[in-house]
């Protein structure tokens, strides 16, 4: 059991004491910085595939290691399950490859040693945030990844818009760090703890037998998915993300990558607390779905590679999001690891992609003798056969899974989308090409929710969580927005440019302008006129 903890506590407290770290020293003394941070990193993922070894053998572990009387009862230790496994890869292996590209990124900078110790430090708050016994040392992971990212938004003090950009996100993480504390208080009032096991079991006892601490419960789920959407940039606390584009490529990428998705996971685990709260679910549901939309819409007219990125996070967030909502936290968990691994090689890229846009430029043109509408049919027939086909192959019982109804419908529009632009093209090999892609990605999709639906089956915060229930009206409201954003993506791809398209397009880039209350707000805040980005 010891050797279990310390392969689990050892790597992120190395990480996290490099922030004590003088950065005079840090600078002066590059190469031990270098050196030291691939050496520690690679014994982080080294520790999270030992401890994954050793949770596959001995089962889940759940230990305090130092307990506490004064002010209140507090047991620090380690909570470890298929879901902090999955996580502690994840992260583990994204930060090694984040420091490897940033010890020849920023080679020959004069302050390369002090961004090591803020990228270190981040790493482990990060690390410990997944490995938390209790919300305490949640939130304070929480505070402490944020402190870390502020850092490394402003390592380029001497740039006007990369500091404001980073107050702005500064003032929109103390909100959420206000939301989490008041969600501390709450749990403390409700259940005298803090620990996870007791804070489910109770959450889940309190919600069956309707005690009187329901309402209280509730409005802890709601605390907590505000809390969420700060962290994972989700309508209307997303400004800050487009802007923060000016700081160094790695940090964007372990933004993107991987702290962004700190609110997801915090659903996830805390979820038989939000759960008891409907409004939370449908809260959750409703804003992931309008940002998957808004980020996925501005996102097509942004002319910067690395906004149209921040955007493309944004929509992919506010989709994960959307799971979460509905209770499908298997398939977010995929979402999370899927766009985590693309969007950390996407940034790590982003310097090539005018080098590769010639090369990677799409063939795939619609008929211009014909309606392309009229294909539109038959596509969604095929969408619609070769979903429904592959999940019945799959074995997935679609009417016992959370959320199965719209995400069921939303793949079938997605998969429609690329069947119809195949078909199209009035040619038989690239029709056959556009179909065999789209039944690929399906099947891969279902394997993946397939395996974590069964990675996650034995960890105890699902087993617990109350089944999502959402109104008829919320559903409807969710497929209405995708459909319309489907028909307006076919209509523009058609070749259709009425007028209100292209003022649509005008205000699509400007982000329909949304960032202004948020701008104005924070000149306000530090008494300072917004620079010029």
């Amino acid at each position: 059991m010891l050797l279990y903890s310390l392969v689990l506590i050892l790597p992120p407290a190395l990480l996290i004491a490099c922030g004590l770290i003088p950065g005079r020293w840090a600078n002066r003394h590059v190469h031990v910085m270098r050196s030291g941070a691939l050496v520690l990193l690679a014994l982080a993922f080294c520790g999270s595939l030992s401890a994954t070894a050793l949770l596959v053998s001995s089962g889940p572990l759940d230990v305090a290691l130092i307990q506490t009387s004064w002010p209140i009862p507090l047991n620090l230790g380690v909570y470890f399950d298929s879901l902090a496994a999955v996580m502690l890869l994840l992260i583990s292996f994204i930060g090694l490859i984040i420091a490897r590209y940033s010890v020849r990124y920023l080679a020959g900078e004069a302050t390369q040693g002090r961004f090591l110790r803020w990228i270190l430090f981040t790493l482990g708050s990060v690390l410990l945030l997944i490995l938390s016994r209790n919300l305490v040392m949640f939130t304070a992971a929480w505070m402490m990844t944020s402190l870390g990212l502020h850092q490394l938004l402003i390592h380029y003090s001497d740039r006007p818009w990369a500091v404001w950009a980073a107050r702005k996100k500064f003032l929109i993480s103390r909100l959420g760090d206000l939301f989490l504390i008041g969600a501390l208080v709450l749990t403390w009032h409700c259940f005298g703890t803090f620990d996870y096991s007791e804070v489910f079991a109770a959450a889940q006892l309190s919600q069956q037998a309707l005690s009187a601490s329901s309402s209280l419960i509730a409005v802890t789920g709601l605390l907590l998915a505000f809390g969420a959407m700060t962290k994972s940039a989700q309508f209307p606390f997303h400004t800050w993300l487009p802007d923060t584009m000016e700081t160094p490529t790695p940090v964007s990428s372990l933004m993107h990558a991987g702290i962004i998705n700190a609110g997801g996971f915090l659903v996830i685990r805390l979820s038989p607390l939000v759960s008891t709260s409907p409004a939370a679910m449908e809260l959750l549901a409703v804003t992931g779905a309008f940002t998957a939309l808004f980020g996925g819409v501005v996102m097509l007219t942004q002319t910067s590679v690395k906004r149209s990125l921040a955007y493309s996070t944004m929509a992919q967030m506010g989709f994960m999001m959307l799971q979460c909502g509905l209770g499908a936290y298997s398939a977010a968990l995929l979402h999370i690891v899927a766009h985590s691994l693309y969007k950390a090689h996407a940034f790590l890229s982003s310097g090539s992609t005018l080098d590769t846009a010639a090369q990677t430029k799409s063939t795939v043109q619609l008929t211009p003798a014909r309606n392309p509408f009229t294909r539109l049919p038959a596509a969604c027939i095929t969408a619609v056969v070769l979903s429904g086909s592959l999940a019945w192959m799959s074995g997935i019982d679609l009417a016992n899974k959370q959320g199965a109804g719209i995400l069921g419908f939303i793949l079938v529009l997605a998969l429609t989308h690329v069947i119809w632009r195949a078909l199209a093209t009035d040619s038989w090999r690239l029709a056959t090409r556009g179909i065999g892609f789209a039944a690929l990605s399906c099947a891969c999709y279902l394997a993946g929710f397939l395996l974590m639906d069964r990675i996650l089956a034995s960890t105890v915060s699902i087993r617990l969580a109350s089944p999502s229930a959402m109104s008829d009206p919320v559903t409807a409201l969710v497929m209405i927005g995708f459909l319309s954003a489907a028909v307006l993506q076919a209509a523009a791809l058609s070749g259709h440019r009425s007028p209100r398209l292209k003022a649509l397009y005008v205000h699509a880039m400007h982000g329909f302008y949304l960032d202004i209350p948020a701008r104005r707000l924070t000149a306000m805040f530090w008494g300072r006129a917004t620079p010029a980005p």
